[in-house]
């Protein structure tokens, strides 16, 4: 059965269309959502299986995801990850923000998402829906960016023409409006240091 597409204006999240959401990934569903950077792809952290299906989207084996997640604000993030007082301090200036902190994951981390890497990389992106998704299912999302088979355009940002391509793989779609094309900034943030991995969307200078 082909994806439901569902539009929520991010200035004013229906709450009803947020709780559909919710349930659809409950039900072990599939959604691509926007964030504050390029569209993402999600399902809820603890349905192994629907991590092992954006495994296969993605091309890649379960154990050696490099998937990231997506926590509803600061406090919720120290329930999956260390996070030392530096670090704490420059993410309480850059969040929400078009950010992936990498980071060393605790042991609520499900087995699927924490690889040998025993690190993992937290988004609380400047967007309310994928964040009011979180809130309302009550634990973190999986995040990865939804890829361009296009050479020039990296990511797509059409909701609609991203509906088209991935309606026979999801459960939902959210339109949320066009999304960004340059992803999010990747920091990886040891105990005093910060490395940055991938120059994205966001800011660095915060982190010389």
């Amino acid at each position: 059965m082909p994806a439901e597409l569902i539009k929520i204006y991010p200035q004013n999240p229906d709450e009803r269309r947020i709780r559909q959401v919710v349930d659809c990934l409950r039900d072990g569903g599939l959604v691509i959502y926007p964030t504050d950077t390029v569209y993402g792809l999600g399902c809820d952290i603890y349905n192994s299986r629907a991590v092992e299906k954006i495994a296969r989207i993605k091309g890649v084996k379960p154990q050696k995801n490099d998937f990231s997640f997506i926590c509803y604000d600061l406090s919720h993030i120290a329930d999956f990850a260390k996070v030392g007082n530096a670090a704490f301090k420059v993410m309480k200036k850059v969040l929400p923000g078009p950010y992936t902190f990498i980071l060393e994951a605790t042991s609520s981390v499900p087995k699927l998402l924490n690889t040998n890497k025993k690190t993992v990389g937290i988004r609380v992106p400047d967007n309310p829906i994928p964040r009011l998704v979180v809130k309302g299912l009550g634990n973190p999302i999986v995040t990865t960016s939804i890829k361009d088979d296009d050479e020039i355009i990296e990511y797509s940002t059409d909701p609609e023409l991203i509906f088209e391509k991935f309606q026979h793989q999801v459960d939902m779609v959210i339109d949320g409006g066009y999304g960004g094309n340059i992803a999010s900034t990747i920091v990886k943030a040891d105990s005093e240091y910060f490395e940055i991995i991938r120059e994205g969307l966001g800011d660095t200078s915060v982190f010389l």
